[in-house]
């Protein structure tokens, strides 16, 4: 049983990021500019824009933080989009997620100019991955095609069963994975899949992004499966410093002697996701999804 190090792999593309952006600014282009729009005070979301600030650090793009109250207005957003939408200084931008109750996500996301959506949220960027054409990946699926590719995981001609349906992982996840090159059957499970079990149980590569804390059992795994672990819970410890610990959709301890790879939760998934972000705004401003 391989364990697939994600702090690994992001490490190694945030080395090649940095070097690429390192003769950007050497040849006297301007390095990449990250914004990032933060609505309110969901203290999971300051944390991962934290980190994406970081990660800009570490690569050399120039990084921004627009900071909203919780109150801020459908209207009032609309507009910041719009004014980062034409702003020729900018090469992408990311609403955080999720919003205030009161404010549609998906007239957020339908609002960024496709050119920056570096999220890869935007209906015309979602159309043009699912036809095979150049766009910006949900950075979630693409850091894990990483990891697959990075750990040389044969996936022609494999099943896999992607456990969850959302637009953010489990369907761009099941759109890619059936593409050429990747070549897998894919099955999209979610809450109504009749025989669950067994049909995860068919697998060769389980990708489980449901949101259920250790819902996916050493029973639910044949032996050889490779194991993608996209869930992350934050549930009460009083074994750490902090005070809480974080879990993924698979029960780990009892999964992983079955599997051959198995991502662990946390430092598996998720430090892909942010740098496979950053790899979307240097396409953004090399203009190698959208040239001008």
């Amino acid at each position: 049983m391989t364990i697939i190090d994600g702090k690994e792999v992001a490490a190694a593309m945030k080395s090649s990021i940095a070097d690429e952006v390192a003769r950007m600014v050497a040849d006297g282009d301007k390095a990449p500019h990250l914004v990032a729009i933060l609505v309110g005070d969901d203290g999971a979301s300051q944390t991962y824009v934290g980190h994406k600030e970081k990660c800009c650090n570490e690569v050399g793009f120039r990084s921004t933080v627009v900071r909203l109250p919780g109150e801020t207005s459908e209207a009032e957003l609309l507009d910041r989009i719009a004014a980062l939408n034409t702003d020729p200084d900018v090469d992408g931008f990311i609403v955080q997620l999720p919003l205030p109750g009161h404010i549609s996500e998906q007239k957020v996301i339908e609002a960024i100019d496709p050119r920056k959506d570096v999220d890869g949220f935007h209906p015309v960027n979602t159309g043009r991955m699912i036809s095979g054409l150049p766009s910006y990946l949900p950075a979630t699926p693409d850091g894990i095609l990483s990891l697959l590719r990075y750990y040389g995981i044969e996936t022609a001609g494999k099943h896999c069963v992607v456990i969850g349906r959302s637009n953010i992982v489990g369907r761009p996840m099941a759109n890619l994975l059936s593409q050429k090159g990747w070549d897998c059957t894919v099955t999209l499970c979610h809450s109504r899949t009749a025989n669950l079990k067994e049909v995860v149980a068919s697998a060769d590569i389980v990708v489980a992004a449901l949101g259920k804390a250790e819902f996916v059992t050493a029973d639910m795994v044949k032996e050889g499966a490779v194991v993608i672990d996209v869930g992350i819970t934050r549930i009460p410890s009083d074994k750490t410093k902090s005070g809480w610990k974080l879990l993924g959709d698979v029960k780990y301890d009892e999964v992983a002697p079955r599997c051959s790879y198995i991502t662990p939760v946390p430092g598996g998934v998720g430090p892909m996701t942010i740098v496979s972000l950053m790899r979307n705004t240097l396409k953004a401003a090399k203009g190698e999804i959208y040239p001008e």
